[in-house]
């Protein structure tokens, strides 16, 4: 019988956790010493490295001291809080880590409070003490008030706290006296985290998480309760409404180091991956033939927000992508929710547009850059905030926002956060910034971090998380500027730019080519006006010293995909190809607009 610890690893967004499962991955020698590997091991799809975060939890092992520590890697953005719930329960115990300047985070909050009513036992580490100003000790108590307020229990009160620095790859008790390497923190892990309690009885598996494979199908990952499973055993998938179908587990693999290691038996206590069986939830339990008996389904938070997914119809349209109808696109949605839960796909009464629903804005961009990048044409509309009628009345979704901003700056972002309804609870200074706490719809949220940003000067961190659903607050207003939109095709010439420039700023260069109906500029007044920036200078053979001076254009303002999602209008869609993000009205004729706009009213 093996030595077992199973322990899941939770932080706020860039607190350096990838980094410190990278260095116990090295100290525990599970590279040959003449392999090569890059950084952040775990975060291995492009999109995760170019934006620093976990987005799939993702699980490894390493061997110390005749044990096995399961490390579970977990996403630190709220939006993807879906992904952590689940993975918490293969766990024994939590590594909480947090930042020796910033302390525990509104993210952190959310993970660790799961966490805690799970009853697993937390291990405190405090990173990042070698940047200047920070101060571990302050965080230290940060963190106790913290479990304290989650209303923890006496034992987890009583945490083992380590101070460090993952990226200079030590650990220990004392952040004035570094160690040398980061072995601290394993005999911690193996000294505090209790071993996974074994019951006696049938087998219990319940499936946490999923992984695809397009040789096997699906497969589903979970850490066995109770008993044992075998390969090709004939077991009972224990479903929702007391459903119970027969199943026979093809292969058992279970995590070493990196990769998965093809087992015969898994036994109480350790984390595996079956494959073999089709048509499982999140949440179901796999059981023994004679003696059934399904453990408690995991609740999986309700998305908040949805958005319209729709084929390019565009004057430009298959110019880029590979994949351009609706039914490559349906086929990619479906394929898609087979391993993200927290999304919804539904079709609409019309064949090529389907409504997609989502934690927020990331989980959703997060979505379209992937499709983008696998050579995906589409156009989705305007994120729109989930309804829900309680008690007969209008209820939306609140979040928490908390904004770290310099204090000559906090008085622009309240304004900002309270003209969308946002209600401020805590205002305290934290080192030189002052931290402010407020509860704000997440109507308000959509395009609100543009605003704070360029009120601050950039310097203001911003964190959301999804609290409840509670009474309608009431409309909150718009965008204030409307859209400059090109009224033939063509490419555009710097002369008409530089002699438009005074009616708003513009998002295209001279030169590129554009479509009647496509948004090319912010208008400086809050009506949309149709220009034609396709017209070049008449020239002639008479020339004039003063009139004939160079063009001077501003530089074009250029968008990420969460700010033209964030930005776009009710009537507009966002053109998204592999190579270009173009926004674009819905109906691009002038005359067909102005009907439906009547139509509208």
């Amino acid at each position: 019988m093996q030595n077992i610890r199973n322990i899941a690893i939770i932080a706020h967004v860039d607190h350096g956790k990838t980094t410190l499962v990278d260095k116990i991955i090295h100290a525990s020698k599970i590279f040959r010493e003449n392999q090569q590997f890059d950084d952040l091991i775990l975060d291995n799809n492009d999109l995760e490295r170019e934006r620093g975060i976990t987005i799939l939890s993702k699980n490894v092992s390493v061997r110390y001291r005749d044990t096995k520590i399961n490390i579970i890697d977990t996403p630190g953005h709220a939006d993807f809080g879906g992904e952590v719930e689940r993975v918490l329960k293969m766990a024994d115990g939590v590594i909480l880590l947090v930042d020796a300047f910033e302390g525990p985070m509104p993210q952190t909050r959310f993970v660790l409070g799961k966490a805690l009513d799970l009853g697993l036992t937390p291990i405190v580490v405090v990173n990042k003490v070698d940047k200047e100003n920070c101060r571990p000790d302050e965080v230290h108590e940060a963190v106790f008030e913290l479990m304290f307020n989650l209303d923890a229990t006496e034992e987890q009160l009583e945490f083992h706290t380590l101070y460090g620095s993952a990226k200079q790859n030590w650990m220990g008790p004392d952040w004035k006296n570094p160690t040398d390497s980061i072995v601290p923190l394993l005999d911690a892990i193996v000294d505090y985290i209790p071993a996974p309690k074994i019951e006696e009885g049938s087998l219990q598996m319940q499936i946490t998480s999923l992984d695809y494979s397009n040789f096997v199908g699906r497969i589903a990952i979970g850490r066995v309760k109770r008993g044992s499973i075998k390969e090709g055993e004939q077991v009972t998938l224990c479903k929702n409404d007391d459903v119970f179908k027969k199943v026979r587990v093809k292969e058992l693999h279970t995590f070493e180091g990196l990769g998965k290691a093809k087992v015969t038996e898994v036994v109480a206590g350790d984390i595996c991956a079956v494959t073999g069986i089709e048509d499982f939830e999140i949440g179901d339990t796999i059981a023994s033939l004679e003696n059934p008996e399904p453990l408690k389904r995991i609740a999986i938070d309700e998305p908040t927000m949805n958005m319209l997914f729709t084929i390019n119809n565009s004057p430009f349209f298959g110019k880029e992508g590979k994949f351009v109808t609706s039914r490559h696109l349906r086929d990619r949605l479906m394929k898609e929710t087979e391993k993200n839960l927290a999304l919804r796909v539904e079709p609409t009464d019309s064949e090529d547009k389907f409504l997609v629903y989502g934690r927020g804005i990331l989980h959703l961009s997060v979505l379209i850059e992937t499709m983008r990048r696998e050579g995906y044409e589409l156009q989705v509309g305007q994120p729109q905030v989930i309804f829900r009628e309680i008690d007969g009345e209008k209820n939306e979704p609140i979040e928490t926002l908390v904004v770290d901003v310099p204090e000559s700056t906090a008085g622009k972002v309240i304004e900002l956060a309270t003209q969308r309804k946002g209600e401020l609870l805590i205002m305290e200074p934290k080192g030189d910034l002052q931290h402010l706490e407020f509860k704000i719809p997440s109507r308000g949220l959509i395009g609100l971090r543009n605003n704070v940003l360029t009120a601050t000067q950039g310097e203001a961190i911003m964190n959301h998380r999804f609290s409840a659903y509670e009474p309608f607050k009431g409309t909150i207003p718009e965008r204030t500027t409307g859209s400059i939109i090109s009224m033939e095709n063509g490419p555009c010439t710097a002369y008409s730019i530089d002699k438009l420039q005074d009616r708003g700023t513009f998002f295209v260069n001279p030169g590129e080519e554009l479509y009647g109906g496509q948004v090319i500029g912010a208008h400086s007044r809050d009506s949309d006006i149709v220009v034609n920036v396709q017209k070049g200078k008449k020239l002639t053979n008479m020339r004039a010293s003063g009139s004939d001076d160079n063009t001077k254009i501003a530089p074009a303002v250029k968008f990420s995909l969460e700010e033209a999602m964030e930005y776009i209008q009710k009537d507009e869609y966002l053109e998204i190809t592999p190579k270009t993000i173009r926004m674009r009205k819905i109906f691009l004729d002038e005359g067909e607009r102005t009907r439906m706009a009547k139509k509208d009213a």
